[in-house]
């Protein structure tokens, strides 16, 4: 099916739309923000909190937060030194923080966490939580929020998940190809994979490792909503197809996020030389929210 593709670029220069006709309407086939260049916004993680910011790359407190269906929320927030962020819980939504930088302590029901950069942690529904900073530097971590479908019952966990990126291995991953190694962060309570077995809506988290030049061969997942957040490196991002009818191929650097729709075309070519660290990309899937689910 042909598909005509429209690009509509913020007067800001951070917000890419690109809108595909083939059967969603004006609907985008993905989203692009630059993190850094972000606004931040009032949210209910600084509501009477000092020293404390969000920036909504996708979802609530984005001008375009309706395009996406399963992920409710996906942002940055900052706690300055010896602040903390308001104490939030949701009754139909889970979150995942991923601290990104800096020392801090999770807020976690009635316990006090020391958490640190490349931790990342699960954050059930109805579990009021939040972040504090005892440091003296700011410490700054990624919001990710996954809507729990009405009807749908979410048992609690036993425990606090929480675990860090570095104790968990680089694996490959069939049909990724040989040039991407995969840690596998944390999945649905299902998973047998993956660092933690947590979630209800959240698929996967995982990091993808890039050797100079290499891919994870683009894809896509035919009931997955999914974004790309770049740790470390640039490169090429691979996000719905380009006007020639081939994949849509996008630069992409440190701090850049893709949003992905379901059953749009996603994936990554390293920009990294022979010698030079490799590229970082960290990863969440969600399922859609509507219809046929994938497992």
């Amino acid at each position: 099916m042909g598909r005509n593709v429209v690009s509509v670029v913020s007067k800001a220069g951070v917000v890419l739309l690109f809108a595909a006709g083939c059967g969603f309407g004006a609907d985008p086939t993905f989203l692009r923000r630059s993190v850094p260049a972000v606004q931040p916004q009032p949210d209910d993680l600084t509501a009477n909190a000092t020293a404390a910011s969000y920036k909504p790359a996708f979802g609530i407190g984005d001008s375009q937060a309706r395009q996406l269906k399963g992920i409710a929320r996906y942002g940055e927030l900052t706690i300055g030194e010896g602040r903390s962020s308001a104490i939030v819980s949701y009754p139909a939504e889970e979150q995942i923080y991923y601290i990104l930088e800096g020392n801090g302590t999770l807020l976690y029901d009635d316990q006090k966490v020391a958490v640190k950069a490349n931790d990342f942690m699960y954050l059930p529904v109805g579990v009021k939580h939040g972040m504090a900073n005892l440091s003296t530097r700011p410490v700054r971590l990624l919001v990710m929020g996954f809507r729990i479908p009405r009807g749908v019952t979410v048992a609690p966990t036993a425990k606090l998940m929480l675990a860090n990126a570095a104790d968990v291995p680089l694996v490959p991953v069939q049909g990724h190809g040989p040039t991407s190694l995969f840690k596998l962060l944390m999945g649905t309570t299902r998973s047998t994979r993956d660092k933690l077995a947590a979630a209800s809506q959240m698929v996967s988290l995982f990091i993808m490792d890039f050797a100079p030049g290499g891919t994870n061969i683009p894809h896509h997942h035919d009931m997955e909503e999914e974004i790309y957040y770049v740790l470390q490196g640039h490169g090429d991002m691979v996000a719905g197809g380009g006007e020639d009818g081939n994949e849509g191929r996008y630069p992409a650097k440190q701090g850049d996020a893709y949003f992905i729709r379901l059953n749009a075309t996603d994936g990554f070519y390293s920009g990294a030389r022979p010698g030079e660290e490799h590229d970082l990309i960290l990863a969440v899937r969600s399922r859609y929210p509507f219809g046929r689910m994938s497992e």
